[in-house]
């Protein structure tokens, strides 16, 4: 092993030994300590006439957030620029209107929707109409023109709620608004993103019976006749297909080359010949409608073919290595309003003549933290994705990512590794599926028996989580994946 790595494991050591110690002993004095009390928005006349900053309803700290004081996660040592959970004032306005919305429209309907899994009408409504579903999208298109870093926040806020509302919002931001900005002609965005960014969902379909982890072995053909192409096959697990205007449809042009014939093909919901089949019973996410997606001799002219024939293998893996940060979020988001309904019952339930949070603290100290590091972790990687940045250097001396290790946990920094730009998704992905599961099982217990029911809303985020280890590549993969890189890095470096 060359004295570089040597270097930064011996630095990783240090950290851990050190750092996340101090920050176990302050878990119980911060709990309460919401990172925006000491951040200070002097002027918002500037944003007043973007939508995203316009919804009423009650203050971002009128209910105490469960995570760590922005002080104590500043790592100076590890990288330069601004603390990972210290917002702009533009972020934390953007926090604040998602809060609003979230508290007056969305809270009220979480457990009818749920119950009756089915999305309201009325909150799909309100996300376009406060620019939600097009956070990135330029002005032109009918979008907002915020960064990457602003969905992440926004999907990440909106989870604190409703996990379900939040995969809506992150599916139309990172995955179809993206491909549409990326690789789409003029004449293509101006026709759809407008109305993605208004009007309608739209649907990414990959997925098969026969094509889960191995995506690429899909049978969905794409036969071209003439100036068009003929679809035919059966997508499964599709979200929002009920009410999506437009579906993105991975098919094989070209079966006989493999994987590289796969072509990503623009097709309009009223497209003949394709229909939405029924919607999956599912555990969690249960006001997400996940149906199936029939194509029986579909025919979608040349011009509706997104990027170029062939391809469609590249766009699929670039686009869910970025939506793979989307649902990490959702996971962190998840994790933290778990610990806003749990928190204030044990500290009003008394037992021995003492709040049950007297007791159970002293045993439950990791989690909150648990759900701290993966917020910095969320927001480190939606920030290095849009590098350069000044703020974040394109090679710092050591990745804040892999610095906040997971408390409780035998997963080691690998802040070497962190700098690496393949297994930053995985990793990230990983961990915050594996925090959202912890920390909302950990729930489930401190609450006791009222814990299994739905008076509270903890069992939901208990069910809702559990989709975080399987979808857009499952924890076994990522860690099968992380697996690869570790062993190419030591193979790389004992050469």
């Amino acid at each position: 092993m060359n004295n570089s790595i040597t270097n930064q494991l011996r630095c990783a050591l240090q950290y851990k030994n050190g750092y996340m110690n101090k920050l176990l002993k302050q878990t119980s004095t911060a709990l309460f300590s919401s990172i925006n009390s000491n951040l200070v928005v002097n002027d918002k006349s500037k944003l007043v006439s973007n939508p995203l900053f316009q919804s009423k309803g009650p203050s971002l700290c009128s209910t105490p957030a469960l995570f760590l004081h922005k002080s104590q996660l500043h790592v100076s040592n590890c990288c330069a620029g601004q603390p990972l959970t210290q917002l702009n004032e533009d972020e934390i306005m953007l926090k604040e209107s998602v809060r609003r919305f979230c508290s007056t429209s969305v809270a009220p309907l979480v457990s009818s929707m749920d119950e009756a899994a089915s999305l309201d009408q009325g909150i799909l409504k309100g996300l376009f109409d406060n620019g939600y579903m097009a956070i990135e999208t330029p002005p032109e298109y009918g979008g907002s023109g915020l960064s990457f870093f602003a969905s992440i926040l926004t999907i990440e806020e909106i989870a604190r709620f409703c996990p379900s509302i939040s995969v809506v919002c992150d599916l139309q931001n990172t995955l179809l608004n993206t491909l549409f900005l990326k690789l789409g002609t003029e004449e293509q965005k101006n026709k759809y993103l407008p109305k993605l960014a208004s009007e309608f969902t739209g649907s990414f379909c990959l997925s098969e019976a026969e094509a889960g982890s191995d995506a690429f072995a899909l049978r969905t053909t794409a036969s071209q006749d003439g100036n068009n192409f003929i679809i035919n096959g059966t997508k499964m697990w599709i979200s929002s297909a009920p009410h999506s205007g437009v579906f993105l449809v991975m098919a094989n042009a070209d079966p006989g080359k493999g994987y590289k014939g796969i072509t990503c093909f623009i097709v309009d919901a009223n497209t003949p010949g394709l229909t939405v089949g029924k919607k999956e019973n599912k555990l969690g996410l249960r006001a997400s409608a996940t149906c199936e997606v029939h194509f029986d001799n579909v025919v979608v002219p040349r011009c509706n073919v997104l990027g170029e024939v062939g391809q469609g293998y590249k766009y699929a893996i670039e686009m869910l290595n970025e939506g793979r940060i989307g649902i990490g979020a959702q996971m962190v988001g998840l994790a933290q309003g778990c610990l806003d309904a749990t928190v204030p019952y044990l500290l009003n339930r008394k037992q021995f003549k003492q709040p049950l949070y007297s007791f159970q603290v002293r045993t439950t100290l990791p989690f909150p933290s648990c759900s701290t590091a993966s917020r910095s972790n969320s927001r480190s990687t939606a920030s290095r994705y849009e590098l350069p940045s000044p703020s974040f250097p394109a090679q710092p001396q050591a990745d804040q990512t892999a610095a906040l290790q997971l408390p409780g946990t035998n997963y080691p920094p690998l802040p070497f590794l962190l700098n690496r730009k393949l297994i930053k998704q995985p990793l990230y992905s990983f961990q915050c599926a594996e925090v959202a599961t912890r920390v909302t099982s950990k729930c489930v217990e401190l609450l006791g028996g009222v814990g299994f029911t739905k008076d509270l809303p903890v069992e939901k985020f208990y069910r809702d989580c559990k989709i975080g280890t399987i979808y857009e590549g499952t924890s076994f993969i990522q860690l099968n994946t992380i697996g690869k890189i570790v062993g190419m890095e030591y193979t790389r470096d004992a050469v």
